[in-house]
């Protein structure tokens, strides 16, 4: 992390003090809304959005690029910089590379494929619970459910076999959080292995498998829609940010429940309120706190003009803690409309995921909240690790009890 470097700028990222509210240091940023600068880790001053309206409006705007491999594309930190001449996918690229690959996976992250995956995973949930409540209390909740969960999801939608888990989530944390770039570099290369190895595996059977990976591989990857490189990085990003994202949210949203009781004792009362619970944390712990894009044309907005070349990021966590769309924005509150939010990003690269994540974080939080209605923190809240500014949002570790 980097201190200011000139009055009217603000070190980004930085660590939250509160695991579910934005950082202390970003509250200069809320006054200057919906426009500011901020210095990154290398000392480069860019643009942050922290306005609702405009967030949405530059989201949607194709003068904003999301190609890491720019050369002027934003690097939060060392790890990220490290990344981004990789070969990415989805997030990374720009239309119509971009169409073409989100086209592909639409139909497996619909709503109503969601909705067809219930029951497989209210089965994993259940497994997972039943497993943590044998061993008895106390139990740590992120190893012994919330990661398991979404992990055991994503690897049966993609077709991955979760005998791996230990390999591929151990990677991701590396991937994401490593204490070097070259420790995250490592990451990459061997998950990309790994892929390359479960891709070349697949093409050799007979019949497909009934994952997406599988689907890909003998449909797009044998029609020369995908080549191999492409399918590589469309998994690891499939993979990866389809259990840790997930993982995040269901223990940082049971923490935040467990410090809200009053609100907690209310969705017990009426379990009909968790959809719109889970919406309003998702807006109000905004996990992936930090969208990134590079202009490729002069924007003018709010009276400024955005340079082409100018790094622009997003900031989520503020965003969504916007006075003007949301009447006291730092309170958890359901009963308020909450579907605007931009938790899970806005335009052609919205999370093409959330319908699945929706569906995970209220089955998870419905059968956690009903089986154990002593649930509690093993800890003070204040002894409880959680993860730094300069990664996806959530808990290290959650002891609890029941």
């Amino acid at each position: 992390m980097t201190d200011m470097t000139a009055p009217h700028t603000v070190a980004f990222p930085q660590n939250r003090t509160c695991p579910y509210h934005p950082p202390t240091a970003y509250d200069p940023l809320r006054d200057t809304r919906p426009l500011a600068r901020i210095t990154l880790y290398d000392g480069r001053e860019v643009w942050l959005v922290t306005g609702h309206g405009l967030a949405r409006t530059l989201l949607a705007d194709p003068r904003l690029s999301s190609d890491r491999t720019r050369p002027e594309f934003p690097a939060p930190t060392a790890r990220f910089a490290g990344l981004i001449k990789r070969k990415s996918a989805l997030l990374g690229v720009d239309d119509p590379e971009h169409r073409v690959q989100r086209r592909m996976m639409v139909p497996s992250f619909t709503l109503r494929r969601a909705a067809e995956l219930r029951p497989e995973i209210q089965r994993i949930v259940d497994e997972r619970l039943d497993a943590m409540i044998d061993r008895g209390a106390p139990a740590e909740l992120v190893s012994a459910f919330a990661l398991p969960v979404p992990s055991m999801v994503i690897c049966a939608l993609l077709g991955v076999p979760y005998a791996d888990h230990d390999f591929f989530e151990g990677q991701s944390r590396r991937l994401l959080r490593g204490p070097t770039a070259e420790d995250t570099m490592d990451a990459r290369d061997q998950l990309e292995v790994y892929f390359g190895e479960l891709i070349d595996r697949k093409q050799k059977q007979s019949e497909p498998g009934d994952g997406v990976l599988d689907d890909l591989v003998h449909q797009q990857l044998r029609d020369g829609a995908l080549d191999r490189e492409e399918l590589i990085a469309l998994a690891t990003i499939l993979l990866v940010a389809g259990h840790e994202t997930t993982a995040n949210m269901i223990s940082l949203g049971t923490f935040t429940l467990l410090q809200h009781p009053d609100r907690l004792a209310e969705l017990r009362a009426d379990p009909g309120l968790l959809p719109a619970a889970v919406e309003e944390l998702m807006r109000m712990l905004s996990i992936a706190d930090g969208l990134l894009r590079v202009a490729v044309e002069d924007i003018e907005v709010d009276g400024q003009t955005i340079a082409a070349g100018s790094g622009v990021v997003f900031s989520t966590s503020v965003i969504n803690r916007d006075e003007a769309v949301y009447a006291d924005p730092d309170s958890l509150d359901w009963h308020r409309p909450t579907r605007h939010h931009v938790a899970f990003g806005f335009g052609i690269h919205q999370c093409l995921g959330q319908n699945l994540a929706r569906a995970e974080m209220e089955i998870a939080l419905r059968t956690l909240l009903t089986r154990l209605p002593t649930l509690r923190l093993a800890v003070p809240a204040e002894e409880i690790p959680f993860k730094p500014g300069d990664t996806i949002q959530g808990m290290l570790e959650l002891p609890v009890t029941w």
